[in-house]
């Protein structure tokens, strides 16, 4: 399995380069040349295994270049109890009758990134060894919340990496931006950005392909690779958790082989519904993908119109993982739809980079309007729903899974459609206390950080996750704050590269 550029399909390199380099040198994403099959069969075979046993079983049809013993080391590392509270790693919970929440933060930092920077880690350093890469790594990352502090957890004290990340000052959570600035490690670093995630994320991108930086960085022995999702190694494990999820439904008897699922995931960057549509593609019995957004609706708008526009409000919401108007990914999906179609992407992209906005073909938008649905929601109705499903049946969730409940409600009233379902459930409600706390008490709280947390442990009964509550007394490390004109000084600054 060879790795193609989105912007150059005559790049092609093996999952060990895609893995360790982040993003082409074309500025382009990589994608597997072709998506490898995963039959019904299959999928009743791995209902038999571990998560871990699942994913590595997932992994071997995409890094064909990793040996198993590779493999297995990376899976047997990361999916643990060491690291997870739950045994099933991805837990899923009936909602109602025939909707499931699939629970993605029962990690380290309690929210869905953890199932792919828990390996990640493991991924990229056996990926130096295999390619006998002599350089340290140096991972990059823009964050709009959770991200930041599931790569420095993954990658502390990692041995040949350093880490930066990048985070909008105030484009997240309290409790988001004290996981990241208590941040524990010797090769670890977090600064605040006086604007926005995409601000963040253009920057970053920006300062992989900076030719004067990378320059300093191969003498001084350095490399850059990314934790974002641009990495391949971030994408392929969250393909896992949805073929996994379909093979415990059918293990379970809630549905047959071969009956189909819809997918409900909320989105800014577009990678968790991209995994999704990937595990789609290799075979997985998926009905329709539902691409929940809050009010920046971007990614709602260009799948109901086929147009991507930038040139918006950008708003700062309860939602801030969300909060986000180019959404990267999506350049992975228009490669496949398109046919491999470089070209073109070179060019919508580089509209999108100029202009800001850029409009696919009609025959791009039949596919986008045949595999996704799109819809948007308020802070108000995420708050609603929030509360309405704390009294209706029980369920404590955070402000993004509300988005992706309040837009499959849409979905159903809209089509009538009762295909059993999978709600990607993205974050633990402790991450975002005051804003549930608000939605089920119906008043805002002055309470500060914890004891709003000690307060929603009362109401929802669910264990504060012994991860947050250690973060009370943690002393603060970081508390840079630049301007985003600031971002490449800083980066040669903080790695003696002036």
């Amino acid at each position: 399995m060879f790795y193609k550029s989105t912007r150059n399909s005559s790049i092609k390199v093996q999952s060990a380069e895609a893995i360790t380099q982040g993003i082409s040198e074309d500025g382009g994403l990589f994608v597997p040349e072709s998506i490898p099959s995963l039959t019904l069969d299959e999928v009743e075979k791995i209902a038999g295994m571990s998560y871990s046993e699942r994913a590595a079983y997932v992994f071997g049809k995409f890094l064909t270049d990793f040996t198993e013993a590779e493999i297995r080391y990376c899976t047997d590392n990361a999916y643990s109890t060491k690291n997870f509270e739950t045994e099933s790693i991805a837990e899923l919970a009936e909602l109602f009758d025939g909707t499931y929440m699939l629970e993605l933060w029962h990690g380290p930092t309690c929210a869905f990134k953890d199932m792919a920077l828990q390996i990640l880690p493991y991924f990229l350093t056996t990926s130096a060894k295999k390619i006998n890469l002599d350089k340290k790594i140096v991972i990059l990352v823009a964050t709009s919340g959770d991200t930041g502090k599931a790569a420095l957890e993954g990658f502390k004290d990692v041995p040949g990496t350093q880490i930066l990340v990048f985070y909008p000052e105030d484009g997240v959570s309290p409790m988001q931006k004290r996981q990241m600035t208590t941040q524990l490690g010797s090769n670890v670093g977090v600064c605040a950005v006086k604007g926005n995630f995409d601000d963040c994320q253009n920057g970053v991108k920006a300062i992989f392909t900076d030719k004067e930086i990378k320059e300093k960085m191969n003498n001084a022995g350095l490399m850059f690779s990314s934790a974002n999702s641009i990495n391949w190694g971030r994408l392929v494990p969250q393909i896992v958790y949805y073929i996994s999820s379909y093979a415990t439904l059918a293990k379970n008897g809630d549905i047959k082989l071969g009956d189909k699922i819809n997918v409900v995931v909320p989105t800014g960057n577009f990678g968790n519904i991209l995994a999704a549509y990937y595990a789609k593609k290799m075979g997985l019995p998926v009905n329709k993908l539902i691409c929940a957004s809050n009010i920046n609706k971007v990614l709602t708008d260009f799948i109901q119109t086929g147009v991507y526009d930038r040139n918006r409000d950008f708003y700062a919401t309860c939602s801030p993982s969300m909060d986000i108007l180019i959404s990267s990914n999506l350049e992975r999906l228009l490669y496949i739809i398109t046919g491999q179609d470089d070209a073109q992407i070179k060019e919508w992209f580089g509209a999108l980079a100029k202009e800001g906005r850029y409009e696919v073909s009609d025959e791009v938008k039949k596919v986008l309007s045949e595999e996704f649905y799109g819809g948007f929601c308020d802070d108000a109705q995420t708050k609603a729903t929030i509360g309405e499903i704390y009294k209706k049946y029980s369920y404590t969730c955070d402000t993004h899974t509300a988005v992706a409940v309040k837009v499959y409600n849409d979905y159903k009233k809209e089509t009538g459609d009762d295909t059993k379902t999978i709600i990607a459930s993205t974050a633990s409600p402790y991450k975002f206390s005051a804003s549930v706390l608000e939605a089920i008490e119906g008043k805002t709280s002055d309470m500060d950080e914890y004891d709003m947390v000690n307060k929603l442990s009362e109401l929802s009964d669910i264990p504060v996750p012994e991860a947050l509550a250690n973060l009370k007394d943690r002393e603060r490390r970081f508390s840079d704050s630049i301007e985003k004109s600031e971002m490449n000084s800083y980066v040669l600054k903080d790695f003696g590269l002036e």
